[in-house]
């Protein structure tokens, strides 16, 4: 029998435990351990993309939060652009020219917190998105994060 995951969530936070949980985490996901970019017959999932989801935090970024990595399709990205068109969410996005996706992730996130010391956004910590793209993938060969944050109105 064939089978997938349509996601995986772990209770998580910031700390460098919580880090190398969420790093585990990917990389039973990308090996395909987990079914969720793959079945479990290590298949690839057609037009699936893998975008993080955060939730549920207990207290902010700064103590205990959910964290699932979803496989979803470009109709739920074209449903966060649209979210961020109403003025739900605020998007982050960020790249880097020699590839290194970290870096490009950490920019864009250093990106959301510098605002939110200068107060241009107020976080509704509801939930949050990421989505990253390695280098390999993109047409310009540099990676790219971008990131969809909640925002109070």
């Amino acid at each position: 029998m064939t089978y997938f995951l349509e996601q995986v969530t772990i209770c998580t936070n910031n700390t460098d435990e919580g880090i190398q949980q969420l790093s585990e985490l990917w990389q039973d996901i990308l090996s395909g351990k987990l079914p969720l970019l793959f079945d479990s017959e290590h298949n690839p999932r057609p037009d699936i993309i893998p975008l993080v989801e955060y939730c549920n935090y207990e207290n902010g970024a700064e103590a205990d939060y959910d964290m699932s990595i979803l496989a979803v399709t470009t109709k739920f990205i074209e449903q966060l652009e649209q979210q961020t068109a109403c003025g739900f969410l605020k998007k982050y996005e960020a790249s880097d020219p020699k590839g290194n996706l970290k870096k490009c992730t950490q920019k864009a996130w250093e990106a959301v917190w510098a605002d939110q010391r200068t107060e241009k956004i107020r976080r509704a910590f509801t939930y949050d998105y990421e989505s990253c793209l390695p280098a390999a993938q993109a047409p310009d060969g540099q990676a790219h994060c971008y990131l969809y944050i909640s925002v109070k109105k």
